[in-house]
């Protein structure tokens, strides 16, 4: 830790009345650091344990299948999407995951079921630690611009952990996750006291963020929400150390990522230039849903925030007393600003791309508690009233129903997300691995060598999901290599112009599927091949299982297969969906097609 920050935590600290002259709280006060971490870590390996349910794809496609496919290689069973075919994504975050499969698949060996069990758990172990890291460097940020052990740095803490998206998403593979990870920390060991360069009270320097104009800000207080105090921080030191640390960690991550996506592809690539090419050139983002212009305002930090959403947006415009927070307020001040700034230029920048997600707003959310946390302390506590006062008096709380009611609610959308909502494609990837591992005791391994797969085994196609593509899990939860499962995928016409006839008319395998499932399902299983690759079990939402009975029975042109279908397992999947195709239960079928033969 620099000389400067040191000399900052201490100020805080005294201006808190937590430190008296002479006495050397260092410490203590690394006690309570380690203690802090130690409690965030236990409480999102609780909140680890308690996700059950499905959010979106890429936890799993764009994470732990390419990580599944870089330890266990071809023939593993992983689903690689189009992205990886065409060198979109970069190989960094699969590669953390890798190494915890690594790990697991290196001291179990041959204990295949202990081991399968641990190769579900050990990305979900490692991404609680980045979940923790996330909040214990937040809070020790806050506690750098507001005071060690002060009141708005324990709001800080406290609203992290009772963020319901937070808990929703924070324990989950997703590349975003570990970014706001990342953005914690690289916040807390920014060098913000260049930022408190003292000046002439009655000056301002509007050197880096002054908007001399515009339509959204009017007043000149509006103006300078976005201008820092004092001197201009950016002299000719301290421009020089910066561009040598952008030009020596910048470079550093590149080549890394150059070598590892070199080793991944077999070929020099660069993902963001493709990404680049495909998405925006090509224009192939749309494919997956576009949104409003105004929908990372209207419903990104809405969502992202929940509750605190209103201190949040009013952080964002407008800073509370600092003098009575911060024993640096220039500093506190102006690093509130640069947050501010940051958060609305990258939620600017998002704007203009016509594919939109709120988890795209995730590295954020560290700076938007940073931000919330004056305006939710004054409105709760009594912190900041007294702040100043010596001995300082108790803590003193205000608004208790609604704070009382604010925990509830964070509590019920957290507990149901988490728990409820969804649940079901989790759950039907548990069920059909235990009856592979029932059937199939003797094909159970990891990876699965050459000589086990018999021409039985191989010839059987275990499941079939006629779900809306990436509706599950694969391979991170099937496990098993010998388990093979087939599923509707729905690849964009990477090959079409935009604009193109062709492209207005491309329809995906799950559009076509849904389009016409007895047509879909009578060229799946053509008449001239009957009963080649039929399924062990189909998996769908229970609005396909009408046309499944229709192509079975009757005088359906799946009559002559002589299945009869019979419902095994089936899940609710929450209250609502944002995909009317995965309305109502989660749906196992056992098609009888292969009970007359050995279990093996």
């Amino acid at each position: 830790m620099s000389s400067s920050k040191k000399a900052t935590e201490k100020k805080a600290a005294v201006a808190n009345g937590k430190q008296s002259s002479g006495v050397d709280l260092s410490a203590p006060v690394a006690k309570q650091t380690r203690d802090t971490l130690a409690v965030i870590f236990a409480w999102r390996l609780i909140n680890a344990l308690c996700v059950r349910t499905f959010f979106q794809p890429d936890e799993y496609f764009q994470a732990l299948e390419p990580a599944w496919h870089l330890v266990y290689g071809e023939g593993s069973g992983a689903w690689l999407t189009w992205e990886w075919v065409h060198g979109l994504r970069s190989s960094l975050h699969p590669a953390i995951f890798a190494l915890g499969y690594f790990i697991v698949e290196n001291v179990l060996g041959p204990l295949t079921r202990v081991k399968a069990r641990w190769l579900l758990a050990a990305p979900k172990v490692m991404q609680t630690g980045f979940a923790a890291l996330g909040d214990w460097y937040t809070w020790r940020l806050a506690e750098r611009l507001y005071g060690q052990n002060s009141t708005v740095a324990w709001s800080v803490l406290a609203m992290t952990l009772l963020n319901p998206w937070q808990w929703y998403t924070s324990t989950r593979t997703f590349s975003n996750c570990l970014e706001a990870t990342l953005t914690s920390m690289a916040l807390y060991y920014f060098p913000w006291e260049l930022l408190g360069v003292k000046g002439d009270a009655n000056t301002e320097s509007q050197y880096e963020f002054e908007f001399s104009s515009g339509p959204l800000f009017k007043t000149k207080d509006e103006i300078n929400r976005f201008t820092l105090d004092g001197k201009s921080p950016l002299t000719r030191q301290s421009a020089v150390i910066l561009f040598r640390e952008a030009i020596l960690c910048g470079s550093f991550a590149l080549g890394l990522s150059l070598l590892g996506d070199r080793q991944y592809y077999g070929d020099w690539t660069f993902p963001p230039f493709t990404w680049m090419r495909f998405n925006v050139v090509h224009d192939l983002a749309v494919f997956y849903g576009e949104n409003d212009w105004h929908y990372f305002l209207s419903q990104g930090i809405p969502l992202l925030c929940t509750t605190i959403a209103p201190f949040a947006l009013k952080g964002l415009f407008k800073s509370n007393n600092l003098a009575s927070i911060s024993a640096e307020p220039v500093i506190t001040g102006n690093a509130i600003k640069a947050l501010s700034f940051a958060v609305l230029t990258t939620i600017s920048s998002l704007s203009f791309v016509s594919h939109k997600e709120v988890r795209f707003l995730i590295p954020l959310l560290p700076a938007l508690h940073i931000l919330a946390a004056p305006h939710v302390t004054s409105f709760f506590t009594t912190a900041l009233e007294t702040a100043g006062t010596c001995p300082p008096p108790a803590l003193g709380w205000k608004r208790k129903p609604i704070l009382l009611a604010g925990i509830v609610v964070n509590i019920i959308i957290g507990g149901y997300l988490s728990y409820f909502h969804a649940a079901a494609p989790i759950s039907v990837m548990t069920y059909l691995r235990t009856e592979f591992e029932r059937i199939h005791p003797k094909h159970l391994a990891i990876p699965r060598p050459a000589k086990a797969a018999s021409n039985e085994i191989q010839s059987e196609l275990f499941v079939l999901f006629l779900t809306p593509c990436h509706a599950t899990p694969w391979r991170s939860h099937l496990v098993y290599p010998a388990l093979r499962a087939r599923a509707l995928t729905c690849d964009p016409p990477v090959n079409t112009p935009p604009g193109s006839r062709m492209r207005k008319e491309y329809q995906d395998e799950t559009s076509r599927f849904y389009a016409d499932p007895v047509e879909f399902l009578r060229t799946l299983w053509p008449r001239d091949k009957p009963g080649e690759d039929m399924a062990r079990y189909i998996v769908g939402f229970e609005g396909v299982g009408d046309a499944l009975l229709e192509y079975f029975e009757g005088s359906g042109p799946g009559a002559r297969h002589g299945i009869y279908l019979k419902e095994v397992w089936s899940e609710w999947n929450g209250l609502f969906t944002d995909d009317e195709r995965k309305s109502g239960r989660l749906v196992v079928w056992a098609t009888g097609f292969y009970d007359d033969e050995m279990v093996y």
